[in-house]
């Protein structure tokens, strides 16, 4: 593995990069929480704010279909055609030391999503986003070698991913079917940014000042990035607009035909969603699998991968309305009972609950900037495996999977609906309680339960 991540050292590989284009050394180098596949560095260089692109790891970059030269020479291209995109500064160079990236020039506004719903106008920042998807959806990415995005091709390559990880979810199992039965007819191939959503968008007050992360960008359907950030998960607070948190799909197709997309298709949209939290779900796996391999040893890396779980109640969720009414309005099974703490020695689940407190209240108090952001996601892992302990939730079955997958079981079958509604409450319960959508769904189910 090689992985940099001494400060001095990439301090002074920097400093050697930036030297090719007149900038002195880099002060107050800082890095940025969030960014699940890539780092991001802060730092001055003279009177120039900059921020550094980076890949943890050289092996993270081995199968990419878009390197980071690649994806520089893109952000350039998408500027060119009116994209509110950051000025790329300089590339990494392998002599650097440093590993693959690049330097951008640091721009206004914040990329926080709990800011940006608070504080943003969604009348005035749903049409700019809008707009950008369009500027995007124009660009002519002529000379760069941008992937040609093949849909059929790439459902195939999920599916042997998720049957490669286990193939022995029924939710992931029932969505992959439904994507393959509804696999919609090719388009024009435009640019697609790939990860268009709040959190890789810059905002200052109500105004979009950056499209950031270009490193999925591709060529294939627009309705895709319309998609992709109308995900339940980019929601973040606010899972009742479904457009970016912002507002309705209505009010964003709108927009953006009249920035000059293409018109709004709700079938095809439809399939988009679906197939990107699929393409998600396995995302989080995907990071398990980073860790295991030592790609990367980070908390924050096993804890993402807990995160599929939200991504199986949201397909539920979009596809559930196949089912038939009598099957809709089943009841759920009853959970299984929580263990209760006995009256003798601690259970495993108090223990951890016991470690995190103690975190919380002598050592949250002596970290700051990125170590407080690890800290939160050391609680979060403990919290996880403490309700695992006691809630024992059930998600895995391969045989249902594998039924699912072929056919021999879908939405109709009698009680399976109800099933997999309890699969997926008891493991988010466990996993990520604090879920947004997982407040939602009972009440859409009428069901009563919290």
């Amino acid at each position: 593995m090689t992985t940099i991540t001494g400060q001095e050292e990439l301090a002074a590989g920097l400093a050697r990069a930036l030297a090719r284009i007149g900038l002195p050394a880099p002060a107050g180098l800082e890095r940025l929480s969030g960014g699940a596949n890539m780092e991001s560095w802060r730092f001055v260089a003279g009177s120039d704010a900059c921020v550094l692109r980076r890949a943890p790891s050289l092996e993270m970059m081995a199968g990419r279909p878009l390197d980071h030269a690649a994806e520089a020479a893109l952000i350039r291209a998408a500027r060119t055609a009116g994209v509110t995109a950051p000025e790329v500064l300089v590339e990494l160079q392998p002599d650097d030391g440093i590993g693959s990236g690049f330097v951008m020039r640091a721009l206004p506004g914040t990329p926080n999503p709990a800011q940006i719903l608070a504080e943003a106008d969604p009348a005035v920042l749903l049409p700019e986003i809008a707009r950008e998807l369009a500027a995007v959806h124009r660009t002519d990415p002529a000379g760069v070698p941008v992937p040609v995005m093949d849909t059929a091709a790439a459902l195939a390559e999920l599916k042997a991913r998720f049957l490669a990880y286990g193939g022995d979810r029924p939710i992931l199992a029932l969505a992959c079917r439904w994507l393959e039965a509804n696999l919609p007819a090719p388009v024009a191939p435009r640019l697609v940014h790939g990860d268009f959503r709040l959190g890789n968008l810059l905002i200052d007050g109500s105004h979009l000042t950056g499209v950031l992360d270009w490193e999925l960008a591709h060529l294939g359907d627009p309705h895709e990035d319309l998609a992709y950030g109308c995900m339940t998960v980019w929601r973040f607070s606010r899972p009742d607009r479904p457009a970016y948190g912002l507002g309705s799909v209505a009010d964003l197709a709108s927009a953006y035909e009249a920035a000059g997309g293409d018109p709004f298709d709700p079938a095809r949209f439809r399939f988009w969603l679906v197939y990107r939290t699929f393409w998600w779900a396995l995302g989080c796996l995907q990071m398990g699998g980073f860790w295991r391999a030592g790609h990367d040893r980070s908390v924050e890396r096993v804890v993402v991968a807990r995160r599929c779980a939200e991504q199986e109640l949201d397909l539920l969720l979009l596809l559930e309305g196949d089912a038939p009414e009598a099957e809709r309005a089943r009841a759920l099974p009853p959970a299984l009972p929580v263990a209760e703490p006995g009256p003798g020695e601690p259970s495993g689940a108090e223990i951890l609950t016991a470690v995190s407190e103690w975190l919380n209240a002598e050592i949250k108090p002596l970290v700051s900037g990125r170590a407080k952001f690890d800290l939160a996601v050391a609680r979060n892992a403990l919290g996880i495996v403490a309700r695992e302990l006691d809630q024992r939730p059930q998600a895995h079955d391969a045989a249902l999977a594998a039924d699912l997958l072929a056919g021999q079981a879908d939405l109709a079958t009698p009680g399976l609906l109800a099933r997999l509604r309890r699969m997926a409450l008891d493991k988010l319960s466990a996993d990520m309680p604090k879920y947004p959508a997982l407040a939602l769904a009972p009440a859409q189910w009428n069901q009563g339960e919290t």
